[in-house]
């Protein structure tokens, strides 16, 4: 594993080890929530997770590690929930607007979190590839299961489907958290955007 990648939870041997981790995410969840992306410093987080700087930076060696981490976990949370839960909706159209639908409304619920995990996402650099790909790959499997109920396995297509669904979605959430756009109308282009694309 590369010393830039941030320690997952299948680095982690101890239970120690996965608990610190845990208080780290937990951390920078909360004091993002208060007051977004500038709230989040890595002396603030580690002094509020109760670990030493140099422990943090092992585990997330950067902010953009550490909030991309978080976002991953978010979504971990978010699949979870969702995993034997059938979504509503008679096509696969109103089913992936139903899961994105509710995914944005929980964002939308705290502002300052949204900001900083959505600022992260975008200054994110090759670095935080693994990251990154953690996200997406939670975003797909959530998407996949909203428009093949029932399917094990995505195929090739239909993670390009979920990418490209992903990163409108992306995009509507960068236009509310800059204010660009209102929630309706972020919602709006994300029902119009999935429409177009799936065409059922």
């Amino acid at each position: 594993m590369s010393a830039t990648n941030s320690l997952s939870v299948e680095d982690l041997g101890s239970a120690a080890q996965r608990d610190r981790r845990k208080r780290i995410l937990d951390a920078t969840i909360d004091l993002a929530s208060k007051g977004g992306f500038d709230a989040v410093q890595m002396r603030a987080v580690a002094d509020q997770a109760d670990v030493a700087l140099g422990t943090l930076y092992r585990y997330f060696p950067s902010k953009i590690h550490l909030l991309v981490s978080a976002l991953g976990r978010e979504f971990e949370r978010a699949e979870a929930a969702r995993r034997d839960v059938d979504v509503p909706g008679d096509t696969a159209s109103e089913r992936v607007i139903n899961v994105l639908k509710g995914t944005t409304r929980g964002l939308q619920s705290s502002p300052h979190l949204t900001e900083a995990l959505t600022r992260a996402f975008m200054f994110a650099d090759a670095s935080v590839q693994a990251e990154i790909h953690q996200v997406g790959m939670l975003l797909s499997t959530m998407l996949t299961r909203a428009m093949h109920p029932g399917k094990s396995e995505p195929t090739e297509d239909d993670v390009a489907i979920t990418r490209i669904i992903g990163d409108v979605w992306l995009a509507a959430l960068v236009g509310w958290v800059t204010g660009r756009m209102t929630a309706a109308e972020t919602g709006a282009q994300i029902e119009r955007a999935v429409h177009l694309i799936l065409r059922d």
